[in-house]
This record gives C-alpha cells, sequence and structure tokens, in this order.
C-alpha cells in the first residue's frame, strides 16, 4: 500500500513577518517556503513596523511560484490542504485578512487548494 502524500499550508504571522510554509505530512519536510524576512522581499516591501494584506499576498504569490517550480502546484493531484480557522486560531488573530490573502493570492496562482475548515457550514472562499 502506498502512503499518499498530503501537503498542507502552514502559516506564521506576526505584526512585523509573514511567513508561508508547505509541509510534507508524511515526513514532516518543508517542500516550500516564502517569507517577508527573505531580503529581496524585505527591501521591496519596505513593512517597517507591520505587515498587511499587500505583504501577504506577495508572500502568497511568491511561494506559488516556488511551488509551480518544484511541480507541486498540484499537491500530488488532491490539491495542498488548508485549514484557515485554525490557522486563525492557533496565534489566536481576530483578523483573518492575512491568512486569506496569502490563499487567495496561491489560488488565483494556480495553486490547486483544499478547504479544510471543518465544522464550518461557511467553509468556502471569501468575496473579495
Amino acid at each position: 500500500m502506498t502512503l499518499m502524500k498530503r501537503y498542507v499550508l502552514r502559516l506564521f504571522t506576526s505584526l512585523k513577518y509573514i511567513t508561508a510554509n508547505v509541509v510534507d505530512r508524511n515526513n514532516g519536510r518543508i517542500v516550500a517556503t516564502s517569507s517577508t524576512v527573505e531580503h529581496a522581499m524585505k527591501e521591496s516591501l519596505e513593512c517597517g513596523r507591520s505587515c498587511n494584506a499587500k505583504a501577504a499576498a506577495i508572500v502568497g504569490e511568491v511561494l506559488a511560484r516556488r511551488l509551480k517550480v518544484e511541480g507541486l502546484n498540484e499537491g500530488e493531484g488532491r490539491g495542498i490542504h488548508v485549514n484557515v480557522k485554525k490557522e486563525v486560531e492557533k496565534k489566536g488573530f481576530k483578523n483573518q485578512t492575512k491568512i486569506w490573502a496569502v490563499v487567495n493570492a496561491l489560488k488565483n496562482n494556480g495553486v490547486k487548494l483544499v478547504l479544510d475548515d471543518e465544522d464550518d457550514t461557511n467553509s468556502s472562499w471569501p468575496n473579495s
């Protein structure tokens, strides 16, 4: 029996930085990453004291390009799983804007995503 790879999007945000990783759940390895900490992105964004949704969207766009280069934008055919509700709750964020900005940037750049928000009847893409 072959184990199907399951790729998951993990987000880490603070007032100053946004990092998005796609993790292979079978071995815990990060397969692609993008962050406002990276020198090129940091210099062009000039986040200063805070990174906003615009910076989050750029992080998502860069991550999408890196996934395409690795041939992982389809997530082994099933898609890359994301649970927005869980990502919001793990840090206690009241505002989902940055998280949805990354998710929408991935989707808009051709990454196949599977929304895993369990127990949420409105687990659909926000109107943006």
